[in-house]
């Protein structure tokens, strides 16, 4: 079925109105977010606060004791338990920003949350920043010529590069932190065995989403920086974009390494056994302006546009997925309604910042139940 007139020409002009540095407007550390006046930016506020009342009226249906939505949301796991702290969450919120300006907001913006497996797109961007600063110098090369622990020896995980991990199609085998690759979300047929022995992947051919291999990527860019990880994200990005001081990123109990005769903690890059990424809505936006600006904060570059523009690049194995950003083209997960250049980060318990570098809106929303963001996303863009 062919979209209505109004929303290919809306697809057409957002291709040709591609926004400029100086039309967004970037707040200052522990400013109060700007609101769009009513007439600067033509949309609809009737449709715009119906889509709202949508987010509200379709709360994640998990546990508001996120330790008790995750034992559930993940008990078909073996041997799957709490390895790294959790929180208990709020409600329903959000930010619909338009070149910066806040179109609308609703719940605590301020409150920090888990936010899951959004946290991938942080340690994508630590990667990111590493390439950058040549200390990796290029994704495809190969992990063990950088890691020689024997974490990528043996035939199978000696082939596997920064962009396997980056995409989740490494099939990297192994132990880390007391999780087992194989019994990290396995298929829904087979057993212990099946799952234990099976054969493996070759190293770009199949996207498995798969934490244990993600916490490896995080382990080994800790060892790369030489610093822990977090504290490569607050110098290098969060300090320069004005995220306030309350976020906090963690590791399992016992992840701790030495390096240069230091210890310390190795993060996850997801939360379904507890840890991540624990942050406000509005940190969440904050850092989803740097992608809508492509890497700039208010005429400083802090990620260079190259690293973005591979990191939202279709991988072979998945369209929809890039490095650890989800990608809305033609495929399983393509949001009908909504252009194909937009891109997202997206976590368990319905964790979603959504960006669309070409019409300058960014949306951050927080425990709406997963299976309705599509349509969500598809409202906010009827409101414009």
């Amino acid at each position: 079925m062919k979209p209505s007139f109004p929303l290919c020409a809306l697809l057409f002009l957002g291709i040709l109105n591609t926004v400029s540095a100086q039309d967004i407007y970037f707040p200052e550390r522990n400013e109060t977010w700007k609101v769009a006046g009513n007439n600067q930016f033509k949309h609809d506020a009737k449709q715009l606060a119906e889509a709202v009342d949508f987010a509200h009226a379709n709360e994640y249906s998990g546990s508001r004791d996120l330790r008790v939505a995750i034992l559930e949301g993940f008990k078909q796991e073996p041997f799957h338990k709490i390895l790294g702290p959790t929180k208990k969450r709020g409600g329903p919120a959000g930010m619909i920003l338009k070149n910066g300006h806040v179109m609308a907001s609703w719940g605590d913006t301020k409150r920090v949350d888990m936010t899951f497996s959004v946290t991938k797109s942080f340690l994508s961007t630590v990667a990111g920043l590493a390439e950058d600063q040549g200390l990796i110098v290029d994704t495809k090369d190969k992990v063990g010529d950088y890691i020689w622990d024997g974490t990528f020896d043996g035939e199978h995980n000696a082939k596997i590069t920064w962009e396997h991990l980056l995409q989740q199609n490494s099939d990297w085998s192994g132990e880390l932190w007391g999780g087992k690759d194989w019994a990290d979300r396995p298929p829904s047929e087979g057993g212990l065995d099946d799952w234990k022995f099976r054969k493996l992947n070759e190293p770009g051919t199949v996207m498995e989403y798969n934490d244990v291999r993600v916490n490896v990527l995080a382990y080994a860019l800790t060892h790369v920086w030489r610093k822990p990880v977090p504290l490569v994200l607050k110098e290098q990005l969060m300090d320069k974009i004005g995220a306030t001081t309350t976020w906090r990123w963690f590791g399992y109990e016992d992840a701790w390494t030495v390096i240069d005769g230091i210890q310390m903690k190795s993060v996850t890059g997801g939360g379904h056994s507890g840890a991540g990424l624990f942050i406000s809505t509005e940190d969440m936006a904050r850092f989803g302006m740097l992608f809508l600006n492509n890497g700039q904060w208010d005429g400083q570059r802090l990620i260079s546009a190259d690293w973005i523009k591979k990191a939202t690049a279709p991988s072979v194995p998945n369209m929809n997925y890039g490095y650890m950003w989800w990608l809305n083209e033609k495929g399983p997960r393509h949001w009908e309604g909504v252009p194909k250049h937009v891109f997202y980060a997206a976590g368990f318990g319905g964790n979603f910042i959504v960006v669309d570098q070409k019409n300058g809106l960014l949306i951050v929303t927080r425990w709406l139940e997963p299976s309705q963001i599509g349509e969500f996303v598809k409202q906010v863009y009827e409101a414009f």
